[in-house]
């Protein structure tokens, strides 16, 4: 079987070799469609294709990428970004994948941070989709695929690795532009568009967006992270009944997640409720984490996060065995990270001053 790579692309020269070096050690055909580069980046994908395309920009994310995969002509095609990294053993795992193809859409990882190259926050997403099932983008931004067919889940991991920030009003900008010419958002677009007002500042509204979302038909997924977010906003706002409530509102939709648990611990600590907030941080190391459901996964939430909390929890309560005991799990995760190197030393000297004590 055949794989045609497609990415949409604009002033991307600092990054477009690096990506396309990796593409050409699986990719059959590789298409680019620029929308609008005013730099080097046409001339430096020359180099890999001659299968570049021009698409004028619509403010839809969405339009450009269903223009690519329409000029793809492989049996599978596969969407990528060009700030995107594949190390050449995950280069071989997509080879073998399409070689040996008996799917209709293969889901991968993405990794999209990174702490020392270790990944600390992975989430599948749907990367590798049989040409003949027609399959298309939806949404303007965050676009993705509505899955189908014969599903299959790969580990063969795209490495997300910008080098420069994103515009930061861009995605509100699109949304509201569409909400300004009487398009009505779907409900994966609220739930983004709920989240830009959010990371723009614009709490209360993103609080208006995000409740609507939730009393909406959205994705599950969504609607745990939106709980999230709202809990955000409250906060915000000073309103610490809702920022709490949200949180608690995410258990409606699946079982306690370790992201939310760290959160409720992070609210009573700040009451100084120390016995709550021990307990939070607790559940949080219990929860399963479940890379292949399609949530966002980081994972120092289920691991170094509630660690190093427990530790500076029980310090505080006086017992000093379990707060050197969950340092020392914190170090597990993150062996050379500074406030957990800083604890070892204060637990040396407090035990061992304990010890001549006694």
């Amino acid at each position: 079987m055949s794989l045609s790579v497609c990415l949409i692309v604009k002033d991307e020269e600092d990054v477009i070799s690096r990506c396309l070096s990796c593409v050409q050690k699986f990719a059959d055909e590789i298409v680019v469609v620029d929308t609008g580069s005013s730099d080097a980046t046409v001339e430096k994908a020359k180099i890999y294709t001659d299968k570049i395309y021009f698409f004028k920009w619509v403010e839809d994310f969405s339009a450009a990428r269903n223009f690519s995969l329409e000029k793809a002509a492989c049996d599978y095609v596969m969407w990528i970004d060009a700030d995107d990294v594949i190390t050449d053993e995950n280069c071989r795992k997509i080879k073998e994948i399409v070689c040996g193809a008996d799917f209709d859409m293969a889901f991968l990882p993405y990794v999209a941070a990174y702490e020392n190259d270790k990944p600390t926050f992975v989430y599948y997403r749907e990367r590798i989709f049989k040409r003949s099932g027609n399959y298309r983008f939806s949404g303007a931004v965050h676009e993705a695929v509505t899955p189908h067919g014969k599903i299959i889940y790969g580990d063969a991991a795209i490495c997300h690795k910008k080098i420069k920030e994103s515009e930061p009003l861009r995605n509100l900008r699109i949304l509201q532009k569409r909400i300004a010419r009487g398009i009505s958002l779907n409900e994966r677009e609220k739930f983004y568009y709920g989240r830009e007002l959010l990371y723009n500042g614009m709490f209360r509204e993103s609080i208006a967006v995000l409740e609507d979302f939730l009393n909406g038909d959205g994705w599950i997924e969504n609607k745990i992270e939106a709980c999230l977010n709202l809990s955000r906003a409250y906060a915000e706002i000073n309103d610490n009944k809702g920022a709490m409530n949200a949180l608690l509102n995410s258990f409606l939709f699946a079982p306690p997640r370790s992201e939310a648990c760290c959160a409720l611990g992070a609210r009573f600590f700040e009451q100084n409720d120390v016995n709550c907030a021990i307990y939070w941080y607790q559940r949080a190391l219990e929860c399963e984490v479940d890379v292949k459901n399609g949530s966002f996964i980081n994972f120092d939430f289920s691991g170094f996060i509630p660690c190093i909390q427990l530790c500076v929890l029980y310090d505080r309560l006086g017992d000093l065995e379990r707060a050197n005991y969950y340092n020392e799990k914190a170090g597990e995760f993150k062996p050379n990270d500074k406030s957990y190197l800083s604890n070892k030393k204060y637990f040396q000297i407090k035990l061992n001053k304990e010890v001549k004590v006694k």
